[in-house]
């Protein structure tokens, strides 16, 4: 959850750059003397990352999946080692007991050591791959946010959409100017709907 936190408050961030400096550039005529007036009377609103995450059906849904996913993969490698373990105390005790010729275990030392650089190999693509899968779901999951964003302020009309969260810039924040929830049901209608027409695909 802190992580996202981050991510989120870092998007947010970027959207106020954005929004701001959209606004600015509409209309500024490039009198820097205008600025002070400029100032007053901004329509500034704020979400809470903490609650938005809380209740974003995409983050909690994407959430569960890669957490899902590593715990496949952690239960997977898991087997694997214990496998391997075995061949490895089966081949010491034959050793020990002198069932193996030289050569014969030569060649069991040698296929072992194989098997564990196969299943080093096979950790190594599996983590890849899961954190190729991550970073895809987060770049959709900046994608989303940033998008709507932009479509809920062309309907709405704010200049500022700040993000809030204990402990971080924002040091105050009126409960009147919190569009959290308008934010989050607008996010997961869309959520909805895309997953719904994918599903008939």
């Amino acid at each position: 959850m802190k992580n996202g936190l981050l991510i989120w408050n870092a998007v947010l961030t970027l959207a106020v750059v954005f929004l701001g400096y959209q606004h600015f550039q509409h209309h500024s005529g490039g009198d820097s003397s205008s600025t002070p007036d400029a100032a007053k009377g901004k329509k500034i609103v704020y979400v809470q990352a903490d609650s938005l995450l809380k209740n974003y059906d995409y983050y909690k849904d994407f959430q569960k999946e890669f957490e899902s996913k590593g715990f496949q993969l952690e239960n997977d490698l898991a087997n694997k080692g214990r496998t391997f373990q075995n061949k490895v105390a089966f081949f010491q005790q034959r050793a020990q007991q002198g069932a193996l010729s030289q050569d014969q275990a030569q060649a069991a030392q040698a296929q072992l050591g194989k098997e564990e650089q196969d299943i080093t190999k096979y950790r190594d693509e599996q983590l890849r791959k899961l954190e190729e899968e991550r970073l895809k779901k987060t770049e959709e999951f900046y994608t989303n946010i940033f998008d709507y964003i932009k479509k809920y302020n062309k309907e709405s009309g704010y200049e500022f959409v700040l993000g809030y969260s204990k402990g971080g810039g924002i040091l105050f924040a009126d409960a009147s100017l919190d569009v959290t929830k308008k934010i989050v049901e607008g996010l997961n209608k869309e959520y909805k709907e895309k997953d719904a027409a994918k599903a008939k695909k």
